[in-house]
């Protein structure tokens, strides 16, 4: 009878175990997002609830246009951990929200001064990753983006995950117009084949073509949001959309 009830016992242990094991996934999301603002109470809003309709691992926000001081606005819950890079002037602005659920452990946050991107690095389901959440103005972005990775390089490895707002297409096929590229994304390119990155989403969609950005000046779409990552850890990736 006491056998009976050890093994009872262990039978709730193994099951409380195990559905803590399942409530860490061992798939993670990560979702991007050009917000062009958040001091409008309305749209804060919207995109928590945006947030929560999409329930990533990890959410990335570019030009949240917030003061270092405002961090209480970012809050979604759900998501306590803020990470955030904000200048003074209420400038572009980055935020890295994580979820909860997962068991992300934060090791090093790196912010620029300049707040043109933040980037952190830890442990997601007990791998290494490094996470980059860029913006870049619609001014020289491909030039701006090359010197960017130039000065990352050394963080840059095949654990890298690189998000954000990049403000141009990477290839013709990321244009309606079907133009042919600049020089300048052509030399930015090259500068991600040095460093074993890929566009993800054009890795897994060849011929697809997708836009998220319209220029009513210019009478096109485009797809100018980017996730980027090392060619060696495609094999990790389920879809991007």
């Amino acid at each position: 009878m006491g056998s009976l009830k050890q093994t009872g016992k262990e039978t709730q242990e193994n099951k409380i175990m195990s559905d803590r094991l399942t409530a860490l996934s061992p798939h993670a999301s990560i979702i991007t997002l050009n917000v062009n603002g958040l001091n409008s109470p309305i749209k804060r809003h919207r995109v928590a609830k945006w947030i929560k309709e999409q329930d990533p691992t990890i959410c990335c926000l570019q030009e949240t246009h917030l003061s270092p001081k405002d961090k209480h606005r970012l809050r979604v819950k759900g998501w306590r951990t803020i990470l955030q890079a904000n200048s003074k002037e209420k400038k572009a602005g980055f935020t890295i929200l994580i979820s909860d659920k997962t068991d992300f452990k934060t090791r090093q946050v790196k912010r620029d001064i300049e707040s043109q991107y933040i980037m952190i690095k830890g442990t997601l389901h007990q791998e290494e990753i490094t996470l980059i959440n860029i913006y870049a103005s619609n001014t020289g972005a491909p030039k701006f983006i090359k010197q960017l990775l130039t000065n990352l390089k050394e963080d840059i490895k095949n654990n890298t995950i690189i998000v954000g707002d990049l403000n141009t297409p990477l290839t013709s096929m990321d244009r309606s117009s079907r133009q042919k590229i600049k020089k300048e994304t052509v030399e930015l390119n090259e500068k991600l084949k040095q460093l074993d990155l890929i566009d993800i989403y054009r890795t897994l969609h060849p011929k697809t073509a997708e836009y998220k950005f319209c220029s009513s000046v210019h009478g096109t779409f485009s797809r100018i949001h980017h996730m980027l990552g090392n060619k060696a850890s495609l094999c990790k990736l389920k879809k991007l959309k």
